[in-house]
C-alpha cells in the first residue's frame, strides 16, 4: 500500500480543497478508499465500471441539533 504522504498528494491532485492536515488524520486504508472513489468519479459516465460503497461505510450521516 502506498505511503500516507503519497496518498495525500494523489488525493489533493483531484480535490484541491482537501487540506493536508485534515487528510493526515485518516489512516492509509481510508485514504486509499477515498482516492479510489475520486479516481472512479473522474472516469466518463456510462462505462462498465461502477464504484461500490464499502459495506462498512454508512450511506447517510446526519447531525442532530443540540
Amino acid at each position: 500500500m502506498p505511503a500516507k504522504d503519497h496518498l495525500i498528494k494523489a488525493i489533493r491532485e483531484y480535490n484541491r480543497s482537501a487540506r493536508r492536515d485534515w487528510l493526515n488524520q485518516f489512516d492509509s486504508d481510508s485514504l486509499q478508499r477515498y482516492l479510489d472513489h475520486l479516481l472512479h468519479g473522474s472516469e466518463p459516465r456510462g462505462g462498465t465500471s461502477r464504484w461500490m460503497r464499502p459495506g462498512d461505510a454508512p450511506s447517510m450521516i446526519a447531525r442532530t441539533a443540540g
